[in-house]
Order: C-alpha cells, then structure tokens, then sequence
C-alpha cells in the first residue's frame, strides 16, 4: 500500500503525539517504542539482483505516513512516545546484494542508538528477503538490533504470510503476526494488531507473553494455490480467532512460507504466544493439523492452462475483458519482470494482425532504450525497438515491437517513464523500470481502458482486488521464469526435505508444539 508522503499529515501527527502526551500523561511516563523494518521478497531462481535504491525507504517521522492508524484521532499515537528509524519496502525481486542489506542495516542500528533506551520495537518486515551468502537475513537483523536494544525490551513483528519465521526469528521477538488474507486486503489491519499488542503488553505490564509455540509445517506452495478466497485456505485463517483467547493466547498465525527461494527455513510454519502453556500448544497444534490435513485440497485459485489453450479460450471468448496472468515471470512475487517469452507467443498469433482482430492490452515489458528512443520520437510517431530479457533472457531474446507510440507518461514512482505502443490490435506497455500493473486507473493514466479490451495480459499471479472485480473472466497461464509456479521444475537443492509437494508420498510430519525460548537470552 502506497502513501503519499504529506508534510501537513507529519505536521498533524507530531502535534497530536505532543498534545497527547500532555493532556493524559507527560512523556516520561508513556513507553518509548521505536519503529523498523526492510521488507522485500527475494526469488533465488532469478537471475535478478535487487541493490539499495531498489529499497523506498522512508526515515524518521515520515516513516508514520505509511501507517494509517498513527493518524491524529486514531487513539494510538498518544499512547505512546514513537522513535520511527528507517522503514525499507522493495518491489519484490531477486536476491538482495550484501552491500545494500549491510548498508540499511547499519543505518537502521545507528538511528535506534540514538533513540535508547527503549521499552519496545515494531518491527515491520516481510520475511521473503534473501541476502547474498547470508540464510535467514530477517532473524540476522533482529538478533543485531536485540544486541544494541537488549532483551529487556519488546519486540512485536509484523509480517506478509508468505514470509518465513526461523527459529531465531521467533526466540528473538516476543509478539509476532502475519496477513490473514492473501490478497493481502488486512495488511494494515495486521501492522496495527502489531502495535497494539504490543502496546497492551507495556500497559498492563504483563511484557512478553509467558509461552511461544512453533511448529514447522513441511509444506511449501505458490500463493496462487493457497489464495483465502477459495478452500481449504480459507477456512484455514478463518479458524485463526477461534482459537485466541485473551492473554492465554495473544495471537496466532500460518505462514505458508516463500517457494522462490531456495533455503532452509523455507517451509509452512504455525506460531502462536500467551501466558497459558496448555492453551498455547493446543492452539498451535490445532492449527497445524488443519493445515496438514488438508494439504492435498490447495489448488490454483483460478484455472490454469499453457499460454496457448490460454490465448485460445480468450480468442473464443464472448465477454471482456478477459484476463490472463502471465505468472512465471511475475513482478510482485520476485520475477525479473522483463522475460519476453509470453509476448513473443502473443505476436506469433496471426488473429492479431487483423485490423478487425481482438484487441490484447499487455502489461508490462521493461525496456530503458525503448522508453528513450519513445521519448525522442514522441506521441503519434512510430518506432521500431526492442524491449526485455535484459536481466531474464533465458527463454527469449528481446521482443522487437514495431508500431505507433500512444501515450508516454512520466513520474510514475515504480516505472519512472511509461510507453504504450500499439502493433496491429496488441497495445504493449513498456517501463523504464519494471512495474506491476494491479489497478483499473494504471491503465486509465495510459489513455488504455481495459473494460473495453477484449484481452488483458498481466504479468500477474492471483488477480489483485481492482483487477478481480473489473474481470469477465480469468485463466492463469503457466509460463517460465524466476517464480515458475511449477515448483516440481525448479532446481532445489537446499531446503529441508521431505516436504509437500515435492515428496508427495511422505510420511506424516511431528506437529506437536515445540515451545521457543524467551528473548532474554540472544540466540544466533
């Protein structure tokens, strides 16, 4: 979710964090909580790598823009003295070199020893984030910010379901939560239960929960088959508040864990925490076994087909538009972004070079040279370019797109430059920088109406809320690149094993409740 960053907003939110405090309490009595987090999700099966300025970060208290519920009237900004730091957040993509995570790292480190001491932390993180030659970067981070912080202060965590939670991940935090919904339409609902968990911890003085329950879960499946609009999954997170029981069990949580990474810690997970030891487990195990049990029912939350019975079924379509995602090469789940393989297919069909064929919107193919070439021909000219496979050319080489530029649009804050060309019936949008288009006014912006398309081609997994409802119908094609959603196709070599579904036929896991150990003991 993007916020606009807005001075006056800053200007309100300060002003009602100071009045707050003198009208209730003064500032010495409120806890003093800091606020962190990088956030990305990182594909080791692409041949992309994600530096620094990948990373929107927002510093100090323009990091409450992006909150929501800090705003003046929300009743939470005043119950506390907030140290916002540096909240980093990439579009997912590939593996994060070691310099850019040393670097926010350590700028992070330096703001938080300037605001000690501290009584908590939220820490906002993904948890999908790979770093070159380092396993398990989120668990790393917070074990150097508990070195600086100290283990007497309380660390609530907030996460995407589709992170990963290690064993020093969770010791070394003491409240910790995640999406309940994929799409994620609860992400700031679930960054508020975050902080106000942890707000009601420090306020009744009960601190960190008395018990934490983990329990590994050895399944590992793309977020296209464990959508919560369909079954089994969502049943699965609508079983979540049933078992929370005020302080006996704070919270609970599934992550169903990262496919595109090859590591260790990357498999399902359940955690849940309070005071009540018998209720913690039960809670736990109750949600893993559901979780286990119902293992074979995942299946794609749309129907699925090779590209070409794809492009078949929305050729013979009726209704429009007619939606078909290109998933391998997704940008919002870790792909390159720029494989041209799909569109390659898309320009041999012969029912769009008809004047009087369907009309195809593709969204989107990156390609620098072509944005600048666009730039200089201008709106109304032609241009002969090619764009893509300049990171990911492993199943195409460049698509070659000759036709008349229609709209050239700049400052788009993921995109920088966008151009739309249209070949023969094909309207192709091509980035400066690799974008994902998930809105109706994405489209709009470009003079593109996809309502009236008959065909829409989104490099995309499971349909975002805007696009869902704008479809007149929907397939998900099966296409390749970095986050292939045919997970028997990539090369693993390092996660835990057996897990579902790789090993199809193995054995029933242990998922009894292994109780994680306080934070008041840093562990490695």
């Amino acid at each position: 979710m993007k916020k606009i960053v807005s001075i006056t907003f800053i200007i309100a939110v300060l002003s009602a964090m100071f009045a707050g405090c003198n009208s209730k309490k003064s500032e010495s009595d409120l806890p003093r909580i800091a606020i962190a987090g990088i956030a990305i999700e990182s594909s080791t099966f692409s041949p992309a790598v994600s530096h620094e300025e990948a990373f929107k970060t927002r510093v100090g208290d323009s990091v409450f823009t992006y909150y929501p519920f800090f705003a003046p009237d929300s009743g939470i900004i005043d119950r506390a003295t907030w140290l916002p730091t540096l909240r980093g957040h990439a579009m997912p993509g590939g593996i994060v070199t070691r310099e850019a995570y040393e670097s926010l790292v350590t700028k992070t480190l330096d703001m938080l020893k300037d605001r000690l001491p501290l009584d908590g932390l939220f820490f906002d993180i993904h948890g999908a984030m790979s770093v070159q030659g380092l396993d398990d970067p989120e668990g790393d981070f917070l074990v150097r910010i508990r070195q600086l912080i100290g283990t007497d202060v309380l660390v609530s965590t907030s996460m995407d379901l589709h992170g990963s939670v290690s064993p020093r991940l969770a010791q070394n935090t003491d409240l910790i939560t995640c999406y309940r919904l994929a799409p994620h339409e609860d992400a700031i609902e679930t960054k508020k239960r975050a902080v106000t968990n942890l707000l009601d911890r420090l306020e009744n003085g009960k601190g960190k929960p008395a018990y934490k329950a983990w329990i590994p879960v050895p399944i590992l499946l793309p977020g296209e088959k464990t959508s919560t609009r369909i079954e089994p999954a969502k049943s699965l997170y609508a079983g979540i508040p049933g078992v929370i029981r005020k302080d006996d069990v704070i919270d609970a949580s599934i992550w169903m864990s990262y496919p595109w990474a090859d590591e260790p810690r990357n498999h399902g997970v359940v955690v849940t925490y309070g005071d009540d030891k018998e209720a913690v487990a039960e809670a736990a195990e109750k949600l893993a076994a559901h979780f286990w049990k119902v293992r074979k029912e995942f299946e794609f939350v749309a129907p699925t087909a090779p590209l070409d019975e794809c492009l078949d079924k929305a050729l013979a379509s009726t209704v429009k538009p007619f939606i078909i995602s290109d998933m391998g090469d997704n940008p919002t789940a870790g792909g390159a972004g720029d494989v041209t393989w799909t569109l390659h297919e898309i320009f041999k069909r012969p029912e769009f070079r008809s004047p009087t064929g369907k009309s195809l919107i593709y969204a989107s193919i990156p390609g620098e040279e072509f944005v600048k070439k666009a730039l200089e021909i201008g709106v109304g000219g032609e241009i002969d370019a090619e764009a893509g496979a300049a990171v990911d050319n492993r199943y195409a080489p460049p698509i070659r797109l000759k036709g008349t530029i229609t709209a050239i649009e700049k400052g788009n804050i993921d995109a920088k430059t966008e151009v739309v060309v249209k070949c023969g019936t094909i309207s192709v949008i091509v980035t400066e920088r690799r974008k994902g288009y998930h809105t109706e006014e994405a489209f709009t912006r470009l003079g593109l109406h996809p309502r009236e398309a008959d065909i829409v081609v989104v490099k995309i997994g499971y349909l975002e809320p805007d696009l869902y409802n704008m479809r007149a119908d929907w397939i998900m094609a099966s296409t390749p690149g970095g986050v292939d959603q045919d997970l028997l196709r990539l090369d693993y070599k390092r996660l835990n094993r057996p897990i579902y579904p790789l090993d199809a036929d193995m054995a029933d896991p242990d998922l009894s409740a292994r109780f994680i150990s306080s934070s008041d003991e840093i562990k490695q």
